[in-house]
């Protein structure tokens, strides 16, 4: 930080305006973070479909539902200083009015919900993928580099022996 500031004095007694917008643009740069009823705007003006959450395991006061091309996941108010969404039931696709979880199996991926199970296609793992993108950004979340890199996972099943842990 401090360099960038020395580099900025001596920008700025070249008069150099060119070289000192490239400095400012090199600057991290801190994001806002929406109010709850501000991701709710902007959820709507994303075209996503908001819904009060259905009865549940995860079930909070004030959670919704929100869905998009066949995906869908549940957040609610938070509590948490900064942090004014919270993502109740990570994305997925939507099996059956539940939304299902992602299952690895190392060979393949699975939709699972709790009454079916159906292997998932590249369509599935493409739309999963974009909704969980639009959602993190529209709630002003961060993106991990593991999650930028394609869909991840809820469980990871790599042993195909059953009953070894």
């Amino acid at each position: 930080m401090r360099e960038l500031e020395e580099m900025r004095r001596g920008l700025a007694c070249c008069g150099t305006a060119a070289a000192e917008r490239v400095v400012t643009a090199t600057m991290a740069k801190t994001k806002a973070v929406p109010t709850f009823d501000e991701v709710m705007a902007t959820l709507g003006n994303e075209k996503f479909d908001v819904s009060p959450a259905t009865e549940g395991s995860n079930r909070a006061a004030g959670a919704y539902r929100v869905s998009k091309d066949g995906c869908a996941a549940e957040i609610a108010p938070s509590t948490v200083k900064g942090s004014p969404t919270r993502l109740l039931t990570k994305s997925g696709w939507v099996l059956g009015g539940e939304i299902a979880r992602l299952v690895d199996r190392g060979y393949q991926k699975f939709i699972k919900t709790s009454k079916v199970e159906i292997p998932a296609t590249a369509e599935h793992l493409r739309a999963i993928h974009e909704f969980s993108e639009e959602l993190s950004d529209a709630i002003g979340g961060t993106t991990l580099y593991n999650e930028a890199l394609g869909t991840t996972s809820n469980v990871y099943n790599y042993d195909r022996v059953k009953g070894r842990e």
